[in-house]
């Protein structure tokens, strides 16, 4: 498999690059980025893979979250995938709808046509992409994941399903709950049909209720969110912590929003708990 760089900026000692390749999993060309920090100079690092929430791209949280300072410090490599397939043969949402569609491919495996042939964003996270940058940059395949909204989803939902693949999961104002919200609902019967059964395998809070087991989990969500209530329901994930008694923690920041200046002001936070798992 071939990656081919599209541009590199020097940061914090370290490397911001961006680069495409031909996605064989979403049959389309696909682009991400990545920030290696000055240690991958001499050595091989581990990485956080970072999911993105609805519109999004591998670049929002490249140049706005401002993580790049904090894992130069601990050498820790950021992976930053898009948040759909994209291009002129990839199907949209008919109404150019914000929440699904390019941009908002949920991070699930479709099985509903037409979605089916491109939007398998879950397989490709889980698998093609993390195979293509371990042999192509100086990875250790020491992983943790992290995510914010959708991408918050797709973060909580793949280290819970796939054990023993990331030390550690983080999170920020994730959609916890999506079978019970109108996001979810609309994402789900779209890409994976009217199956409800078929929805619970992309449920954070489903999973762990399942599954009682997963690996050190933080979630961080603003009380000013304007989604808080109607679409990303933590309430109903901290319940599921309890009754399963597993290593996490959800805390509620009074005054932020949804915005990316919540991101910015807690991940180092993050970054370092991500770090404590990841050496």
């Amino acid at each position: 498999m071939m990656i081919n760089k599209l541009s590199e900026t020097k940061a914090f000692g370290g490397r911001q690059i961006r680069f495409e390749h031909e996605s064989n999993t979403l049959n389309c060309t696909m682009q991400f980025s990545v920030f290696l920090p000055p240690q991958a100079d001499t050595t091989k690092v581990p990485a956080l893979y970072w999911l993105s929430g609805l519109t999004c791209t591998d670049e929002n949280f490249s140049s706005k979250a401002g993580a790049q300072r904090v894992a130069a410090e601990l050498g820790i490599a950021l992976i930053i995938p898009d948040t759909s397939p994209r291009g002129d043969d990839v199907p949209d949402d008919s109404d150019g709808a914000y929440d699904f569609g390019l941009g908002a491919g949920f991070y699930v495996n479709a099985t509903q046509q037409p979605w089916a042939k491109h939007y398998h964003m879950y397989d490709y996270i889980v698998q093609e992409l993390p195979q293509l940058v371990e042999q192509a940059l100086p990875l250790n395949r020491v992983r943790s994941i992290s995510g914010h909204s959708m991408g918050g989803h797709g973060a909580l939902v793949m280290a819970l399903r796939n054990e023993g693949m990331y030390r550690c999961v983080s999170a920020f104002a994730p959609i916890c709950h999506p079978t019970q919200c109108p996001w979810g609902h609309k994402a789900f019967s779209g890409y994976l049909g009217d199956d409800r059964s078929a929805w619970q395998a992309y449920d954070a809070t489903e999973l762990l209720l399942k599954h009682r087991t997963a690996p050190p989990m933080l979630v961080s969500q603003g009380e000013a969110d304007n989604f808080l209530a109607e679409q990303l329901r933590p309430d109903d994930l901290a319940q599921a912590i309890a009754q399963t008694g597993v290593q996490a923690t959800i805390e509620r920041h009074d005054g932020y929003d949804h915005s990316y200046y919540f991101i910015a002001s807690f991940i180092e936070q993050h970054l370092r708990f991500h770090a404590k798992y990841l050496k």
